[in-house]
């Protein structure tokens, strides 16, 4: 398992191993895609939350508690079960991605990172404050 896998990762694999189930079935019935589990053993993809981790922890027969590393008794964060953005409609699945990105990235970077974006999309459309007024009847 890489390094930069998160520790959810590991708790997966054991309940994988004594469920006797492929990272595929186990995402398919949570309603995941095929290699999400395979993904987020590599660290391509941030560990679920909300509706996805319910549904994992449902499939892997354990509990939210269990998989965020607590014991299983204890109740999850509630932040652990609120719904990413994206999955509410305030962010695409692309901009969650380049957001996340751009989180990780040093200052300097992301000064770097603005500036070839604003150049890239050209300038900002310009609102009028007032309509203009018509000139004539119709």
């Amino acid at each position: 398992m890489p390094n930069d896998a998160p520790p959810m990762a590991a708790l997966i694999e054991g309940r994988l191993d004594r469920l006797g189930l492929t990272p595929e079935e186990a995402s398919r019935q949570a309603g995941l895609p095929a290699d999400f589990l395979d993904r987020l053993a590599e660290g391509r993809v941030p560990p679920p939350r909300g509706q996805k981790l319910v549904r994992l922890a449902e499939a892997l027969a354990t509990s939210v508690s269990y998989l965020v590393g607590l014991d299983p008794d204890t109740p999850p964060p509630a932040e652990l079960l609120e719904e990413e953005q994206g999955s509410l409609g305030l962010l695409a699945g692309d901009e969650e991605a380049l957001l996340r990105a751009y989180r990780r990235l040093e200052f300097p970077q992301k000064a770097a990172v603005v500036l070839v974006i604003r150049s890239m999309a050209g300038p900002e459309p310009v609102a009028d404050a007032v309509p203009p007024k018509r000139v004539g009847r119709r």
